[in-house]
This record gives structure tokens, sequence and C-alpha cells, in this order.
């Protein structure tokens, strides 16, 4: 686990009754309150790609973790960036590199399509081609599978969208 999260069951058992209706409204069901080994700044996401969770600070040395799916061997990154755009339904254009595993995809696929792998919502992050969007393939949260990005449920992706703002900073760790 990573040095800097400290889950604490007995604070997360407390606690996460006071996050729950919050994140309810989005239909969250599996993010927790968890306990920071440091604090961190306010508003800051947090990927640990070992862990496959995603951690949005609260400042008061607390976070919301969520599971997530994570980039596959190869295409992992680490290191810090900020959202640069927020999307409701967003079309998907395959980059070059999922082009080329699969060269029948067409160019631009749709909002809302059922083939449409962003799901609900997508943060674009400053990072090419890069994003933090819901997913159409549930059963991929908590492997690393990805071509980049970072895939949430999509009720986690509605809650996490609702929370940030374009400038959020990004941080991923191995």
């Amino acid at each position: 686990m990573s040095s800097r999260f400290m889950p604490s069951a007995a604070l997360a058992g407390m606690l996460s009754v006071a996050l729950l209706p919050a994140c309810a409204a989005h239909g969250v069901i599996d993010a927790v309150l968890v306990r920071m080994a440091a604090p961190m700044p306010q508003g800051e996401i947090i990927i640990s790609q070992h862990l496959r969770r995603l951690f949005f600070t609260l400042g008061d040395g607390h976070a919301i973790s969520y599971p997530v799916a994570v980039p596959k061997p190869g295409k992992q990154w680490r290191g810090s960036t900020y959202i640069n755009g927020k999307y409701v339904r967003p079309a998907w254009s395959p980059p070059a590199s999922v082009k080329r595993d699969f060269p029948n995809l067409p160019a631009v696929i749709a909002g809302g399509s059922p083939h449409n792998p962003m799901g609900v919502r997508a943060l674009s992050l400053e990072r090419n081609e890069i994003a933090i969007h819901g997913t159409d393939m549930p059963w991929s949260i908590g492997h690393a599978v990805s071509y980049g990005c970072i895939r949430m449920h999509n009720a986690d992706i509605r809650d996490l969208y609702a929370r940030v703002n374009v400038g959020t900073r990004v941080i991923m760790e191995p």
C-alpha cells in the first residue's frame, strides 16, 4: 500500500455514512472515505496504479477513494498533469495506438453510443489523448487494461465530475 494513503476501517466505517448521501445522489456505492498518511491540498486527484484507486483529496487529511482501471503494461505513465476539459457523453476518436491494434474502428464513435468506451462523462488531461472517464466495460475496473486512460464506473465519474473543475491537478503514481 502506498505510504501516502492509510485507510482506516474504523474511520471509514464512521465517516462513510456522512459521505454516502453526497455520493448517493450520483448512484455511487463503492467509493470509500480514507485517511491519508500525509496531508494533501484540497481538491487534487491522485491515482495509484498499484492500488488501482483514484483518490480525490478533501483537504482535511481525508480523501474519497474510487476503484479504477489503469493503463496496461507498456502504456503506464506517471507524473503531474491537470484537467483541461470536462465532457458529458463525449464522442470518442480512437488514438493512433488503438487504431493500430483495432484497424476496423471508425474514426469517431458518437457520445451515447453503446459502442463508445468513454461512458457518461470524461475529464480530459493535459497529456496527449488521455482522460479519466466512465466506461461501458465495468468488469475492467480494478485491472490494468487501458491505453493510458483511467476508467471509472459511470456512477463514480458522475460524482467526481461534479467535484472537479478545469485546472484540477492530477498526480499519477506507480
